[in-house]
């Protein structure tokens, strides 16, 4: 049975990173980690594009950097993508309001059918009003909706 597969954008991933004195926060990094727990265990398929590449790439914080540079090669599959399909349609989704970073990440997870994870409460409340195709929420979403443990 193939592995579920997961899109997690970049500011669900450096949750890990972010200042924990915050309870959303805590428990926001320890779903993070338990979805990487998952992935690593083969239940679940770390998705990862172009997007992620550039803007990791752009992550001032060596350690953060790299540390999420090591996380996608360590464990994410990058699939074939249709790039044409992809940038029409984060241009779709720009046009509905979406910023072109996360355009770009929703038009990846989209068009390789992966559930969508991210912490931006803003972002998430525009993409879940596209009704597409693929589940879109935050971490802790993820975990209950998969019976993660």
């Amino acid at each position: 049975m193939p592995s579920h597969r997961v899109y997690l954008d970049v500011c669900a991933l450096s949750r890990l990173f972010d200042d924990q004195m915050q309870a959303r926060v805590r428990l926001e990094t320890e779903a993070v980690k338990l979805i990487l727990s998952h992935i690593r265990a083969h239940d679940l398929k770390l998705i990862v594009s172009p997007a992620h590449r550039v803007e990791i790439a752009a992550i001032k914080n060596i350690e953060e950097r790299e540390s999420l540079q090591r996380i996608l090669v360590e464990v994410g599959t990058r699939p074939t993508y249709d790039m044409i399909v992809a940038r029409q349609r984060a241009e779709e989704f720009v046009q509905s309001k979406i910023g072109p970073t996360d355009a770009a990440h929703l038009a990846f997870a989209d068009q390789i059918k992966a559930d969508f994870v991210s912490v931006d409460d803003r972002f998430l409340k525009r993409a879940n009003r596209l009704q597409l195709s693929i589940w879109i929420g935050t971490p802790v979403q993820l975990c209950e909706k998969e019976n993660l443990r």
